[in-house]
């Protein structure tokens, strides 16, 4: 049976095992700035490794890109966000809170009170979402510079350099990881919803005669992925974008949507852009980034883009609400993460029985063996029970124990997080034997 999962037992999980902390925590912290901690940042190095192989390593037409975060401010003109990239915000007079006006009930904007004390709301105005700081030591509108709120236009951008260095042919995309910046109105659900994050964005460009087929090809490949990390497929849908949420620069757009602890939200969204975003910067710089295409008998067109857009951060929250279950143990409950062991921070947790009699220095020489392969973490305190138990909470798929056995025959314990069973393996093997479940473990999920 499945563990139903809250926000406060995810939130109170990460901050106890080093996963996320806030942000400037002994100032009282800062609202929506979240700290990856050592468990943290090595989920969320192993999660972007896992979407970078998906995209470049295991497509021949597909290649990365790096992109700075401040770029000239005419691209955010050419792009359309300094001019849409705005939310309805609304303000309560009484208490000072402030709201997205399209995410008050109906009923309140009617009556213009506020949701949480009832005071009045301020008329609605528009605000732009986009972080402005200034290049150079002299603020002036002339040194204005944005912080990027979206990896894309660094990709657009670039369409001519990498189609001429890397004699790309459509079709063909560019795949790219970076920080995103969105002044949000109101911030929640932990990491779900910030101003500072990470995308992992690809843009496929296309001919226009075949967006339709690419984006249904893309569509179905990007909701496979979830479920190759190991997201149940029962907890993924999609929702496709109505009138009302169609971007400006979309022809159609789906999200791919998980079921969260508060309800189902956007994980990532596949978009098809048509030609919105090159023709724009054709206009705003006056370069040609028309595509020559020799396949098709020198036809010459701006290639419309099929974008696959993901958040980094959002999938770790993804990542860790789908593993964390509970279940019971010798009569203790028994918290584990249920993580794919290509995600778990740590592979291999090492224990000796004992810390005496050369017990913990052979456990000590198999851990230094291991680690040439796998990200150990070596264990000699306390009941190996509990060991087993920390090592389970954070989302160990492997654990290894070294006994008095091991000492006459250099076999070891192998233990598997899930199903906790225990094999004997030779040292000698160890390597293999762990890799070869991780394959298993690709291969059936």
């Amino acid at each position: 049976m499945e563990s139903t999962v809250s926000m406060d037992m995810l939130v109170s999980l990460c901050k106890r095992r080093g996963f996320i902390y806030q942000s400037s925590e002994i100032y009282g912290g800062l609202a929506s700035a979240w700290d990856y901690g050592p468990m943290g940042v090595e989920l969320k190095n192993r999660v972007q490794n896992f979407w970078w192989r998906e995209m470049t390593q295991l497509h021949d037409n597909i290649v990365g890109l790096d992109a700075s975060i401040l770029m000239h401010p005419r691209v955010w003109e050419a792009s359309g966000h300094v001019e849409n990239f705005t939310d309805p915000l609304v303000d309560c007079k009484k208490c000072k809170q402030r709201f997205r006006a399209d995410q008050i009930p109906e009923d309140n904007m009617q009556t213009h009170t506020c949701p949480d004390c009832g005071g009045e709301l301020t008329d609605p105005r528009q605000f732009n979402l986009m972080f402005r700081t200034h290049l150079g030591p002299v603020e002036s509108d002339g040194s204005l510079v944005y912080l990027r709120p979206e990896t894309a236009q660094g990709i657009y951008v670039n369409f001519k350099n990498v189609v001429q260095t890397a004699r790309m042919r459509v079709p063909f995309g560019i795949a790219q990881v970076g920080k995103a910046f969105r002044n949000e109105i109101t911030t929640k659900n932990f990491i779900f919803r910030t101003c500072e994050f990470e995308q992992m964005e690809m843009q496929f460009f296309i001919h226009p005669s075949e967006d339709e087929k690419y984006f249904e090809q893309w569509k179905q490949e990007r909701f496979e992925f979830y479920t190759k990390m190991g997201i149940r497929a029962s907890r993924l849908r999609f929702h496709q974008h109505g009138p009302d949420e169609l971007a400006h620069y979309a022809k159609i757009a789906f999200d791919i949507q998980y079921e969260f602890p508060f309800g189902w939200k956007e994980l990532e969204g596949i978009h098809n852009r048509t030609d919105y975003d090159l023709r724009r910067h054709m206009e705003y710089s006056k370069k040609d980034l028309t595509y020559l295409d020799d396949l098709r008998e020198g036809e010459r067109y701006i290639p419309y883009v099929i974008e696959t857009s993901a958040g980094l951060t959002r999938t770790v929250l993804t990542v860790l609400a789908d593993a964390y279950d509970e279940d019971e143990v010798e009569g203790e409950k028994r918290v584990v993460l249920r993580l794919h062991p290509e995600l778990a921070p740590i592979t291999v947790g090492v224990f000796p029985l004992v810390k005496k009699d050369g017990l913990a220095e052979l456990a000590q020489e198999v851990e230094q063996d291991l680690r040439q392969d796998f990200a150990t973490f070596y264990d000699q305190g306390g009941a190996i029970g509990r060991r087993y138990r920390r090592q389970d909470e954070i989302g160990t798929p492997f654990g290894v124990t070294i006994d008095y056995q091991s000492k006459e025959d250099r076999t070891v314990t192998l233990r598997y997080r899930d199903t906790m069973e225990q094999v004997r393996v030779p040292i000698a093997e160890l390597c293999d034997r762990i890799r070869r479940a991780i394959r298993e473990y690709r291969r059936t999920g």
